[in-house]
């Protein structure tokens, strides 16, 4: 394995960590307009927190398939037909949530707007856990033969291990967005958001013992890595210790970095268990590794030239986007 396939799938992680930090609170916000707001004008300061954000944040999952595929060819061939449907499911929850926003503001009557705003809270929590299923089914391994096709039936997407799996990132991603609404509110929606976070994140706390648990029996996790998966298995308790102390203390910035660092460990957690493979096979000796997936040592080369010249133009540009819509909305 040269130098280069490591660092870009280094790369493609950090790309997957900047999209579930940052969408996983647009996700979790979306989920809260038909559950935490009680009425027009709670939904409307809801919305409108996410409202200059929630589309430059999926620039980041454009960039990690678009990384994936011009980096990892293999990868991206055997995962997005092999996962087909369920990225396909992604992507009309995805349209589902980026229209509603729009239609939403178009509608006079409110039975068009709570059509809307179910389709964006729907549209969220799909997403969400639509892509803790996939990548926990991912690392749990699927039937892929020595050319890299897969050849998947229901129980290889849907099981015990990959739905917990969904549950916990759907469950992250709400308390993040909740954590994330504390930061963006004033009044009574703030006062709620930091009610609802309190009792979730015991539930959360159940939820990563159980996640644990199957990730021991249904992965080589901790027989191929055992410290590394259980030192990142234990941050993944600490900053969710953390961010209930930040919930309990009322310390916002806290639970809001911590929660975010939660859905970033969780990334780590996966890539962590894949590498040196990009996909794992029930068949061990049919897994493909990093070695086997990448392109030409030119076009790893000449990407990582155009990467460093313009990441640090975008990540300037999300620094100014936030910076300017820093204030807080009065609920």
């Amino acid at each position: 394995m040269s130098n280069l396939q490591l660092l870009w799938f280094v790369l493609v992680g950090v790309l997957f960590s900047g999209f579930f930090f940052l969408e996983g609170f647009d996700f979790g916000v979306g989920m809260t307009i038909k559950s935490l707001a009680q009425n027009r004008a709670e939904r409307d300061v809801v919305i409108q927190t996410i409202g200059p954000h929630w589309d430059a944040n999926e620039v980041w999952l454009i960039t990690a398939g678009g990384a994936m595929f011009a980096s990892f060819p293999m990868w991206y061939a055997t995962l997005f037909s092999g996962f087909y449907l369920i990225l396909l499911l992604i992507l009309v929850a995805l349209i589902m949530r980026g229209v509603s926003f729009e239609f939403r503001s178009r509608m006079e009557s409110d039975a068009g707007r709570n059509f809307w705003e179910w389709a964006a809270a729907i549209g969220s929590f799909l997403a969400a856990f639509l892509f803790g299923m996939m990548f926990t089914a991912m690392v749990k391994g699927m039937p892929i033969n020595a050319r890299g096709d897969m050849t998947a039936h229901f129980t290889d997407y849907v099981n015990l291990f990959s739905i917990v799996g969904g549950v916990a990132v759907t469950l992250l991603c709400y308390l993040h967005g909740l954590n994330f609404i504390r930061l963006k509110t004033t009044g009574t929606l703030r006062t709620r958001a930091l009610q609802w976070a309190k009792p979730l994140y015991w539930v959360l706390f159940a939820g990563e013992v159980v996640f644990a648990i199957l990730l021991y029996f249904n992965t080589d996790f901790f027989v191929k890595k055992p410290i590394s998966t259980l030192i990142l298995v234990v941050a993944l308790v600490v900053l969710t210790c953390l961010a209930t102390w930040g919930v309990y203390g009322n310390h916002e910035w806290l639970s809001f970095i911590s929660s975010g660092l939660s859905l970033i460990d969780v990334v780590v957690l996966l890539f962590n268990g894949l590498f040196p493979r990009v996909m794992v096979a029930n068949n061990a000796a049919n897994s493909i590794l990093i070695k086997n997936a990448s392109n030409s040592p030119y076009t790893l080369h000449l990407m990582t030239v155009i990467a460093l010249s313009v990441l640090p133009i975008m990540l300037v540009y999300f620094i100014w986007s936030y910076w300017v819509f820093y204030k807080r909305l009065a609920s």
